[in-house]
């Protein structure tokens, strides 16, 4: 099945869905015109020249948001082979209404089994050389970046004989081209109880885009980019970009080098910026010097719930203006594009280097080196730079510090020296020596692509867990000392860190939204890991998860009212409202109750995904597994 081609989508052979000509007007209430995609929109009138069997299948629901859904399979979402799961003649009439654009999800992996009909032993090696690389993934409209949270039910193997299951991979997807189908998917799924998921690339490290015995949205070919440099609204006016929702990072940042503007984007080559990177916040190599990705959203368009298409902007729609940026993806509605500001080219110095344990270096002149690199970073952040850095244990008593990179925006190379001299000098003092890398680069991208490697991601053996350090913890000698303590403890027990030095402050004159209270606070985002053998059982990897929450506990301690994240953290984070909405918590829950009151957008730690429990098959806190109510 393939997506739609032309604007014009069939509806069961003759109907046809909303052309250009029946769209809203071209101007959308965002201030700028909406995108071919978004002109063809699903209405009340094409549902009415349907049966009634297809019309109960794709009706819109409650305008009020009031309508609730009775649950066919008892207080769980009708998975496959219920008696309630839709019939194949349903979903062969979804799939007309579509215009041919959905598709039975079939595992990336699947050509390694021989039990699948896919099975090709040169495609298995092409998936499997390729398997750790963004692009696969991002590429796939069920797979996610991290099988651990899918239930790891089908990898790459030499064993052809081993079994392959879909898992906790959608069971359909809609490969998107227009509002309607988007439309048309939201109210299958809300009629026919059954869980929905969305996916632009499948970057969240908590495997949000996934779901058993779901209906998929995939959003990755929205790929639109316009630039307006005269822009006009919320309060605004300047340039911005509107970007549809599949919009990776390297394209909207080539779009900025060809135009010559810069964009507060993803540090991730394949990052989608305009999907659930810019919903959850979005912290970017641009934060210290404009604030979060969320912060620069004047308007976005999104298919509601009830399936209904309407712009969101402060005016029009103020506490969904405010819960959608930073509140979570895959929880309001299905974003199809937004409208960013975006600023004049600037310069960037980009400076990479390394030190180690070794003859000359012991392991308490190793730390005191990196304690000195920390004491800085407020200064460092003020100072508008960002910065990508690695302490790992190496062995015994062993360890290596890598600077990858360090990004100064706005610096030229004698500013930037100037910047890091007082470290370089006490790292001198101490006898560790180094060789900086630095190179001046006269705009972002070029800096950007030169700086950032590509993701390696799909590792099956290992998880994240995360926390956002605040400014606070460097006011007083104490409280920098008990900081610095943990992290070394915990590099010291085995867990490497990976951490941004940044800030992340609300512009002035910027609009209030949702993003986590802590990130405005900190000046370090800080990631742990653990990993297992790939022969390790499910109660062996959930030893070791309990583990990294126990090291990440450590952080907690010197932090308490801070918080994490929420792309890029523990599934099983202690209180999870708290750490990733802050204060924004109890408003964000009033609102998910007020547009989506069946519970049809979950995703795992989600606002209101409390309420829900997935049952999953192998005891692990992943996707495979039948939704249910708590």
């Amino acid at each position: 099945m393939s997506p739609c081609s032309t604007i014009t989508s069939v509806l069961l052979g003759a109907l046809l869905l909303v052309t250009p000509g029946h769209a809203r007007a071209g101007q959308a209430s965002a201030g700028a015109p909406l995108f071919d995609s978004e002109k063809v929109q699903l209405t009340d009138r094409e549902i009415a020249k349907l049966n009634r069997q297809q019309s109960a299948l794709v009706k819109f629901g409650d305008s009020n948001g009031t309508d609730k859904t009775t649950l066919s399979s008892g207080q769980c979402k009708v998975f496959p082979g219920d008696r309630y799961w839709p019939s194949q003649s349903a979903w062969s009439t979804l799939d007309n209404l579509l215009g041919g654009a959905l598709i039975k999800t079939v595992p990336l992996a699947a050509s390694c089994y021989s039990s699948w009909p896919e099975y090709d032993s040169a495609e298995c090696e092409r998936v499997t050389s390729d398997w750790n690389d963004s692009n696969l993934h991002a590429a796939d409209p069920a797979s996610a970046m991290w099988p651990l949270f899918e239930g790891r039910t089908c990898l790459p193997t030499t064993n052809a004989s081993a079994s392959c299951t879909v898992g906790g991979y959608s069971s359909y997807a809609v490969n998107v081209s227009t509002v309607a189908q988007i439309q048309l998917a939201v109210n299958f799924a809300r009629n026919a109880d059954i869980r929905l998921v969305v996916k632009n690339t499948g970057h969240d490290f908590n495997g949000k885009s996934t779901g058993a015995g779901a209906l998929g949205i995939w959003t990755h070919h929205l790929k639109d980019i316009d630039y307006i440099e005269n822009y006009s609204g919320s309060g605004y006016q300047g340039p911005v970009v509107k970007l549809g929702s599949g919009v990776q990072a390297f394209e909207v940042y080539e779009k900025s080098k060809e135009l010559g503007f810069t964009a507060v984007g993803g540090e991730g080559k394949t990052v989608g910026v305009a999907g659930g990177y810019v919903l959850g916040g979005g912290h970017s190599p641009m934060s210290s010097v404009y604030g979060l990705a969320a912060d620069q959203v004047l308007a976005l368009e999104v298919v509601l719930a009830n399936g209904r298409f309407v712009t969101v902007t402060k005016e029009s729609n103020p506490d969904l203006f405010w819960a959608l940026r930073g509140g979570g993806g895959g929880t309001y509605g299905v974003v199809t594009s937004i409208i960013s500001r975006v600023y004049p080219k600037v310069g960037v110095t980009l400076s990479t280097f390394s030190f180690s344990t070794g003859e000359n270096i012991s392991v308490d002149t190793f730390f005191a080196g990196v304690r000195s690199y920390l004491e800085r970073f407020p200064t460092h952040a003020d100072a508008g730079t960002y910065a990508y850095f690695w302490v790992l244990p190496t062995g015994t008593d062993a360890f290596t510090f890598i600077m990858n990179p360090f990004f100064a925006v706005n610096h030229t190379v004698d500013q930037f020296n100037t910047l890091v001299k007082p470290w370089y000098d006490d790292l001198q003092e101490l006898g560790i020596a180094i060789q900086p890398n630095t190179t001046y680069y006269d705009n972002y991208y070029d800096a950007w692509m030169a700086g950032f490697p590509l993701e390696s991601v799909a590792s099956p053996t290992m998880m994240t867990g995360s926390r956002l350090f605040p400014r606070a913890n460097w006011a007083t000698p104490t409280s920098f000392n008990a900081t610095f303590a943990a992290l070394r403890s915990t590099l010291t027990d085995g867990f490497a860190l990976l951490a941004f030095n940044l800030k992340a402050e609300l512009q002035e004159g910027f609009t209030p939204n949702s993003a986590n209270p802590a990130f405005r606070q900190a000046v370090m985002h800080a990631i742990t890991s653990t990993s297992w053998t790939d022969t390790a059982s499910d109660a062996d990897i959930k030893v070791k998860m309990e583990g990294l929450t126990d090291a990440v506990g450590k952080w907690r301690a010197v932090c308490p009212d801070s918080g994490a994240y929420m792309s890029e953290s523990d599934i099983n984070e202690p209180k999870f409202e708290q750490a990733f909405y802050g204060t924004n918590y109890g408003r964000l829950y009033k609102i998910k109750q007020r547009y989506d009151p069946t519970g049809l957008f979950y995703a795992p730690t989600a606002v209101g995904s409390e309420d829900w429990v997935v049952k999953s098959l192998d005891g692990l806190p992943d996707q495979n597994g039948r939704l249910c109510r708590v």
